[in-house]
């Protein structure tokens, strides 16, 4: 008896990581994530080594049921070591797994919501031939064939990663023909990073069935079009509890260097995206704000009402890394929490 094992990585592509993957087939009806094997590959063919020593190993990090073959058959995201296990330069999720250590005790959690556009050819999808689809108004969260673009794959996406048992929260058609939404969350700071990846990889292999492709690009069309974010979702114990712990947070994030230590962090060409226009704020300066879709970093009117909750940071690109984004959020606004005793 055997099972198909599909092991997934995050490469060293710069300025944006890619995800690669191939097959192992496991002697079993199907192991437990430390049962099974650490494995290897080229990484002189992933921008992880040279040729003259280009080993490189993956660890099992997040085991799931691969929804697409079935069966006993996984999907296994895997970590990048040196042959001497250590962490690889690429490996960012060894520096988040300190830094979500270090602050366990406050419990962040966050919700990513991930944006992307599909592409057929050289056009996102639902983009005539020739020039451009009516401006944007009716696309958001629409419906019907002359507005909506791209639904079967959506919904082909959502089961996927529910079989999976991803924590997929929800998902919604965005501003720009051809552009969606997927959330992930509310979970913990290494799950929902884990989780996001096997989604994303989820999405570029459901889109193959459909010879569409699928884009994190935050910028896939030049113009008066919106970008594609991941606005990023966190709160803590604290925050959760009290509202001056979310202004803590929020005034953390404004601090000396740290916007630019984040917005440089929050994925390649992002000075395209956060422009100003189109419901953000300008890349190089910080706000925050109530109910304010123009702020770096939104606090929900429901949460200035309850006097508790989550805020959201709206700068992070939809091509950012989830182990960067979460481990910085963690490392600022937990070290200023729990420097003013809002512990």
């Amino acid at each position: 008896m055997t099972f198909k094992a599909e092991y997934i990585w995050i490469d060293g592509t710069e300025p944006t990581a890619k995800l690669r993957s191939k097959t192992k087939i496991i002697a079993g009806e199907g192991l437990a994530l430390d049962e099974l094997p650490i494995w290897g590959f080229d990484g002189s063919s992933t921008n992880q080594a040279e040729g003259h020593a280009s080993d490189r190993v993956l660890k099992p990090v997040h085991v799931c049921p691969d929804p697409i073959r079935g069966g006993n058959d996984v999907l296994v995201l895997c970590e990048v070591l040196n042959t001497d296990m250590t962490p690889h330069s690429s490996n960012t999720r060894a520096a988040l797994a300190e830094v979500a250590a270090k602050y366990a005790s406050q419990e962040p959690i966050f919700g990513i919501e991930q944006e992307y556009t599909f592409f057929e050819g050289t056009r996102p999808l639902g983009f005539p031939v020739n020039g451009f689809p009516a401006p944007q108004g009716g696309y958001y969260c629409g419906v019907g064939v002359d507005e909506i673009h791209g639904r079967p794959i959506v919904e082909a996406h959502l089961e996927n990663c529910l079989k999976a048992g991803l924590g997929i929260s929800g998902i919604n058609a965005e501003v720009m023909p051809g552009q969606w939404e997927f959330q992930v969350g509310p979970l913990a700071p290494l799950e929902v990073s884990d989780q996001l990846w096997i989604a994303r990889w989820l999405l570029y292999r459901t889109a193959e069935d459909f010879n569409v492709a699928a884009t994190l690009d935050p910028k896939p069309v030049k113009g008066d079009w919106n970008g594609a974010g991941a606005h990023t979702n966190f709160s803590t114990k604290a925050m959760r509890e009290g509202y001056d712990a979310i202004i803590t947070a929020c005034e953390s994030l404004g601090e000396g260097s740290k916007p630019l230590d984040h917005v440089k962090n929050y994925g390649a060409g992002i000075d395209d995206r956060l422009t100003g226009l189109h419901e953000t704020a300008p890349w190089d300066q910080y706000s925050y704000g109530v109910s304010d879709r123009g702020a770096s970093v939104r606090i929900p009117w429901q949460v200035e009402q309850d006097r508790k909750g989550y805020i959201e940071d709206r700068r992070p690109n939809a091509n950012v890394d989830p182990y960067v984004v979460t481990r910085l959020l963690v490392d600022t606004c937990c070290e200023a929490l729990e420097k003013a005793g809002q512990v």
